[in-house]
């Protein structure tokens, strides 16, 4: 009996459930980051910036649509969103004004006339997270305006005509103020209704107007994040494909189950020992078709374009599509560059990044017809060369650039590519290189692959996974 209350108490509390529209306003030019294209469309781990805020809002479980408020003259650069099935909540894509308030109003007359929660959230902020969202919505239960901000870290002092301080406010009461920023539709409606009688007019943002024209509404403020940076400066985008790379390490520590892979095909190039015969182990396991490729076992030569061919050939002919590709192929030489033999130079260059390129070369039409994802490798001294194996970090860091490239080339056809940065690892390769280390410092290769088979299986691209101890 309590069950068959409760479900009608359910059924009731959906129906009145205010709906939600947010709004994704990508009107900017970007005259700022400086990069000759606006700002929103910055190709950042793969996907323009506008692409990365839109997903996390799709996402949200309390956003019923999402209207994006584009860049007039930049608008059909978004065509490709509209028939992108990932994007269900996506109704419209609409030409923004030349300033940001009057992209909002033309966003108000978009909307419709019942009252609903409407969230408007800058296209640059793409680091927006579910909890932000669902505060910003459950305080439009009991308020009629919600900003979202963050204390301020700086003091921060007021300037006067003669560029002297003239006052240093507490900074305990001062925040940093974000988006999104929400309200009923009525509310920031009539505020704009007010304004537009005022020929003085001018805000920055839109909790601006509401605190200018309609006095006696309260405006609730969330607590944002330092995370949910603005993209505006050139800097901008280097810290924010650091974040991503940072978000990317969650899979490290990911202790939910490993993906099942029943019915994939799962090619390792480098399959037979260390990393790439663990990632070999753990997909079979997870019942995917694996296809193990190495030049001691199957003499399979990754720098020979024709042998890398008959691999993938065979794979797709033996499975019938190729769903993921692996590798693993790599050689690790430790000498100064000036004493390097010229052998040692060609191999290390040819095996670790002339190799990659060709794997992506004859994969590609595999896994576009797949929807697949490539997965290389990279190492940690990619970031910053090392003496002994200088080659070997230039070639690692040609890895980096090259996944972030194909990422980008490749988008369109939906097909993921990534990179996984190991830390240390227990290899043949590593033990040949340095000899005998404690296990302790050293990650497993089990571990690694685990942590690789939740990449090749997510939907990320253009990623670089730090795997660590």
């Amino acid at each position: 009996m309590e069950q068959v209350v409760h479900s009608e108490v359910t059924v009731e509390s959906n129906e009145e459930r205010m709906r939600t529209v947010a709004v994704i306003l990508a009107g900017g030019v970007g005259v700022r980051v400086g990069l000759g294209i606006p700002k929103q469309l910055i190709k950042i781990a793969g996907k323009a910036i506008v692409e990365h805020t839109l997903e996390a809002i799709e996402n949200n479980s309390n956003i019923d649509e999402i209207i994006i408020m584009m860049n007039a003259e930049s608008i059909h650069e978004l065509d490709h969103l509209r028939k992108d099935d990932r994007f269900s909540k996506l109704t419209r894509v609409l030409p923004g004004g030349e300033t940001r308030n009057d992209t909002t109003k033309l966003a108000l007359a978009a909307l419709p006339d019942n009252e609903c929660k409407v969230l408007f959230h800058d296209a640059v902020r793409p680091f927006i997270d579910d909890r932000i969202l669902d505060d910003c919505v459950s305080a439009l239960d009991t308020y009629d305006a919600v900003d979202t901000a963050i204390r301020s870290a700086d003091t921060i002092i007021q300037v006067d005509d003669d560029g002297c301080i003239s006052d240093m406010p507490d900074r305990s009461v001062l925040r940093r103020g974000q988006t999104p920023q929400a309200f009923k539709l009525s509310t920031i409606r009539r505020a704009y209704e007010i304004a537009a009688d005022d020929p003085n007019f001018k805000a920055t943002d839109d909790c601006g107007v509401i605190f200018t024209y309609l006095p006696d509404v309260k405006i609730y403020v969330v607590d944002g994040t330092a995370e949910n940076m603005k993209v505006t400066e050139p800097i901008d985008i280097h810290i924010a494909d650091k974040l991503f790379q940072l978000q990317s390490k969650s899979l490290s520590a990911d202790s939910a189950d490993l993906p099942s892979l029943t019915g994939k095909s799962v090619v390792v190039f480098g399959g037979s020992y260390g990393i790439g015969k663990s990632i070999a182990e753990l997909t079979e396991n997870l019942g995917a078709r694996v296809f193990a490729f190495s030049r001691s076992e199957t003499d399979t030569d990754v720098t020979s374009r024709s042998s890398v061919r008959r691999a993938l050939n065979r794979a797709h002919a033996e499975a019938g599509s190729v769903d993921y590709v692996i590798l693993t192929a790599g050689v690790l030489s430790v000498a100064p560059l000036v004493s390097a033999p010229k052998k040692e130079i060609k191999k290390t260059i040819r095996t670790n990044l002339t190799a990659p390129a060709i794997v992506a070369q004859e994969a590609f039409d595999f896994l576009k017809e797949s929807q697949g994802s490539l997965t290389l490798f990279t190492s940690s001294s990619y970031t910053r060369g090392r003496a002994g194996y200088s080659l070997y970090s230039a070639t690692k860091a040609g890895v980096v650039n090259l996944t972030q490239a194909l990422a980008e080339e490749w988008d369109e056809d939906h097909v993921r590519v990534n990179c996984v940065n190991p830390q240390r690892t227990h290899t043949p390769m590593r033990t040949q290189a340095f000899g005998k280390e404690p296990e302790n410092t050293l990650l497993s290769a089990e571990a690694v692959a685990e942590v690789s088979t939740r990449v090749m299986d997510s939907t990320m691209t253009g990623q670089v996974i730090s795997v660590r101890l």
